[in-house]
C-alpha cells in the first residue's frame, strides 16, 4: 500500500500491473444477451417483458467522444458473446440494437433513443457523455427502461430523478477529482491553472480538483471554463499564461488537441509546465499527429481497476483495430450485470431488472463472469458479481460504492501504455 496526499487519504493505492480497459464497436443489430435489475421508484411505468431480453446501446460513433466508442462497443459485444454461449438470458439469446449517441451539438441521441424504444429495448447502455445522458434520461426512464452508463461520471447523476432506473459502472467525478488533485499536489505544484469544458462533466470535475488542490495546500491561480465548440482558445490560454502556474489541468474531450496546440504556441509546453488530463481526453489517437514528445511526461487519470492481458486480447478478438481501451471493462460489466439481474428477476422488463441490479452486485457468493454467476443463480444461490472494472456493488443511488482510478503517463510517441503508474481505490463517499 502507498500513502497518498492528505485529502485522498481514504484511498488505497494498488500497485499497477495492467491497464483498465474499455471497448466500442460499430453499428448494426445483433442477436445477443444481457440482463440486470435495480430498485425502481413507484412512479416508474409498469413495463411488461416479452420473454426476450432486448438490449440497446447508445454509444459514440460520431462526435467529440467518438474515440471511446470502439472500446465500449467491444466491451458490450464481448459480454454478450459470452452470455449467449452460456445459454443466453431466460433461455433465449439477447437481442441487441446498436445506435450512435453523437454529442451535445446534435440531436442524434434523442433520435437513437426513439429508435431503441420502438425496438422494445429493456435496457439501454450509454451514453458515454454525461451531458448526452442527461438530455435523454427522462425519455428512457419514463418508458420504464433501464438506463445504464459505463462512462458517465458527473456527480449530478447521484441525485437526479431517475425513477430508480439509472445505473453506472463508472464512479462519480468526486473520486477522480480527489485522486487527480492529490496527484497534482504530490507532484509539487503549489500553483495550478485549470482549463475545463463548460458542461456537467467539465465543471463538476474541475470543482472537485480545485477543492482537493486547495485543501492539499496548493492554489488554483486561474480557472477558465470554456465553450468546447469555440473555434479558438487563444484568449483562454492567455489568461492561464498570465498567472504562470506550475501545473495545468486540462478537462475536456477531443477539443483538447486544440487547447494543447495553443499552449505550445504561447510557450507553455509540457516540458515547462506539468500538464494533467482526465478520462474525457486521455486518448491514443487524438494527439498522434503532433510532433513526437509533445505529451512526454503528461499524466492523466481515468476510472477502472487493473485488467488482465487476457481480457485485452479478448477485446482485440472482437475488434482488432482497437487503439484505446478506456471504459471497455465498465461496458463489459454493465452488460453482464443487466443479464444477471434479468435472470434473478426471471423477467426482461426494465423495472424488474432494475429491482435486482443492486442485489446481484453485492452480498452473495462472489463470481466473475456470466456463466459462473448464472449457474449459481439457477442453483438458488445469491450472487455477488465481481467485475473487470472493480467490485461494482451499487449503492442506493445506482453508483458503484467503491471504485478505482488509474494514473497514466504519456510516452514520447504521444500515447500512454496499458500499464498504469498506479491504481488508487477508495469509497465514493470519501
Amino acid at each position: 500500500m502507498i500513502r497518498i496526499a492528505p485529502v485522498g487519504r481514504a484511498l488505497a493505492v494498488v500497485a499497477a500491473t495492467s491497464l483498465a480497459l474499455t471497448a466500442c464497436g460499430g453499428g448494426g443489430d445483433t442477436a445477443t444477451q444481457t440482463s440486470q435489475s435495480a430498485a425502481p421508484a413507484s412512479s416508474a411505468p409498469a413495463a411488461k417483458g416479452d420473454g426476450t431480453l432486448t438490449l440497446g446501446t447508445l454509444l459514440p460513433q460520431t462526435g467529440s467522444l467518438a474515440f471511446l466508442g470502439p472500446p465500449e462497443f467491444a466491451g458490450v459485444d464481448l459480454a454478450l458473446k459470452e452470455i449467449n454461449e452460456a445459454g443466453g438470458v431466460l433461455g433465449k439469446p439477447v437481442v441487441k440494437h446498436d445506435t450512435d449517441s453523437g454529442d451535445t451539438t446534435t440531436n442524434i441521441a434523442s433520435q437513437s433513443v426513439d429508435k431503441l424504444l420502438q425496438q422494445k429495448a429493456d435496457a439501454i447502455i450509454g451514453a458515454a457523455s454525461s451531458s448526452v445522458s442527461e438530455s435523454v434520461i427522462d425519455k428512457i426512464t419514463g418508458a420504464g427502461v433501464v438506463h445504464f452508463s459505463p462512462a458517465n461520471t458527473s456527480d449530478k447523476f447521484t441525485t437526479i430523478e431517475d425513477k430508480g432506473l439509472y445505473f453506472r459502472t463508472a464512479p462519480p467525478d468526486k473520486l477522480q477529482g480527489r485522486v487527480l488533485g492529490d496527484l497534482i499536489v504530490a507532484d509539487g505544484n503549489d500553483t495550478v491553472g485549470i482549463m475545463a469544458m463548460q458542461d456537467a462533466y467539465g465543471t463538476g470535475l474541475a470543482d472537485q480538483v480545485q477543492k482537493t488542490v486547495t485543501e492539499g495546500g496548493g492554489e488554483v491561480v486561474e480557472r477558465v471554463d470554456y465553450d468546447p465548440k469555440a473555434a479558438d482558445f487563444s484568449a483562454d490560454i492567455t489568461k492561464i499564461k498570465a498567472k504562470n502556474p506550475k501545473g495545468i489541468v486540462l478537462i475536456g474531450f477531443e477539443e483538447t488537441a486544440k487547447v494543447v496546440q495553443e499552449l505550445i504556441k504561447q510557450g507553455m509546453p509540457a516540458s515547462k509546465h506539468k500538464w494533467y488530463m482526465v478520462d474525457g481526453n486521455m486518448s491514443n489517437t487524438n494527439y498522434k499527429d503532433m510532433p513526437k514528445g509533445t505529451l512526454t511526461g503528461v499524466k492523466g487519470t481515468y476510472p477502472g481497476a487493473a485488467s488482465s492481458e487476457e481480457f485485452r486480447q479478448k477485446l482485440l478478438d472482437i475488434n482488432s483495430k482497437l487503439e484505446d481501451f478506456t471504459y471497455a471493462p465498465e461496458s463489459y460489466d454493465a452488460a453482464n450485470l443487466i443479464a444477471l439481474a434479468a435472470e434473478a428477476a426471471k423477467s426482461d422488463a426494465g423495472t424488474d431488472i432494475a429491482a435486482k441490479l443492486a442485489e446481484v452486485s453485492k452480498g452473495g457468493e462472489k463470481c466473475t463472469n456470466f456463466k459462473q454467476c448464472v449457474d449459481l443463480l439457477k442453483a438458488g444461490t445469491d450472487v455477488d458479481y465481481e467485475g473487470i472494472s472493480g467490485p461494482v456493488e451499487f449503492n442506493e443511488a445506482g453508483d458503484p460504492a467503491v471504485a478505482t482510478i488509474g494514473i497514466y503517463e504519456y510516452k514520447s510517441d504521444n500515447t500512454y501504455p496499458v500499464k498504469a503508474l498506479e491504481y488508487r481505490t477508495g469509497n465514493i463517499s470519501g
